[in-house]
């Protein structure tokens, strides 16, 4: 009878101090080098929402949404935060790729030089030069913005270089203009010069598509349901609590990566970004509940101007789910 409480006193010990089970490691690839859009993903980390879904996430910078759908059509990372546009441009071929959140509801794309070239409309373009990052999302939609406003690749010159050489060519009188986002790009060239940037947005000009969004491997997603669950849940709550605190949420990058940019552009990035996560007819609901009709309308965009192979209109839902996200209020 000693030998029996004795056994099970030590099994009982055993049970009482085992670890708790560990977090699921889940790697996280950017579009793009930190910026403010991707504030609340630091947030989100920082505050413990991640942890609190029982996800160790660890974020990498990207190098162009092609590439980084690249990496998580090889597994190399298990989610990507990319220009969905960019990632159907893959999935059509083949990349075994879906959205699993379309975050941006409109396009931040534009074409932006200094204010102080005066350069306001797609018609000031011309005779100017242009700088681009070969493969990255703006380079894959420019043609469809020129196509929208009847520009020609002739009607100005174009140079080409990573996003650092991009953005030099505009700091340093070698190009006029680049293509990038409202609340990246400009943000870096304030920083470097402090000199106010005027973007002409491609929205204004009939681009009207989604943006932004989570993706992840197709054979992961259903290899890995619950991960995926908890990840979409844990990223909803992060940006609806950096929505509520933008300064912190951008402190929350340089606390990450001191090297990050500078907490007043940090922020007002992040404060640009805000306003298109929603749509008129998802500003009732919450982040990432883009409607069938908006990504049916971006494939069709897309097919209609951009170059997208003309079979993706037989079934848009492939691109997207929506299945993984958190019901309202949850």
């Amino acid at each position: 009878m000693k030998r029996w409480i004795g056994a099970a006193s030590v099994a009982l010990m055993a049970f009482t101090v085992a670890p708790a089970q560990a977090a699921d490691k889940v790697v996280l690839m950017l579009n793009w080098y930190v910026y403010g859009e991707h504030a609340p993903f630091y947030y989100g980390k920082a505050k413990g929402i991640y942890a609190a879904e029982g996800i160790d996430l660890e974020i990498q910078e990207g190098r162009g949404s092609a590439a980084t759908t690249q990496a998580v059509a090889a597994k190399t990372a298990d989610f990507g935060y990319v220009d969905v546009p960019t990632m159907m441009r893959a999935a059509i071929k083949g990349a075994p790729v879906v959205a699993t959140g379309v975050l941006l509801q409109t396009s931040p794309m534009s074409a932006m030089g200094f204010a102080d070239k005066n350069i306001r409309k797609p018609e000031d373009i011309k005779g100017k030069t242009v700088a681009i990052t070969p493969a990255d999302s703006m380079t894959q939609i420019w043609p469809l913005f020129l196509k929208k406003t009847g520009l020609k690749e002739s009607d100005f010159k174009t140079v080409a270089g990573d996003g650092q050489t991009k953005l030099n060519a505009v700091i340093n009188g070698q190009a006029d203009l680049l293509l990038g986002y409202v609340m990246d790009q400009s943000m870096k060239i304030k920083d470097a010069t402090g000199k106010d940037v005027y973007p002409i947005k491609f929205a204004d000009y009939g681009i009207n598509m989604v943006s932004s969004g989570i993706i992840a491997n197709a054979d992961y997603v259903k290899a890995n349901a619950d991960i995926v669950r908890r990840f979409m849940s844990a990223t909803t709550k992060a940006i609806e609590a950096a929505e509520k605190e933008p300064k912190a949420a951008a402190q929350s990058i340089l606390d990450a990566n001191p090297k990050g940019g500078k907490i007043d552009t940090l922020t007002q990035g992040f404060e640009l970004t805000i306003p298109l996560y929603r749509t008129a007819e998802t500003k009732s609901k919450r982040p990432f509940q883009v409607t069938d009709q908006n990504m049916t309308d971006t494939v069709n965009l897309l097919v209609e101007y951009g170059g997208l192979d003309a079979k993706a209109k037989e079934n848009p839902k492939a691109f997207y789910t929506n299945d993984y996200l958190p019901k309202s209020g949850s």
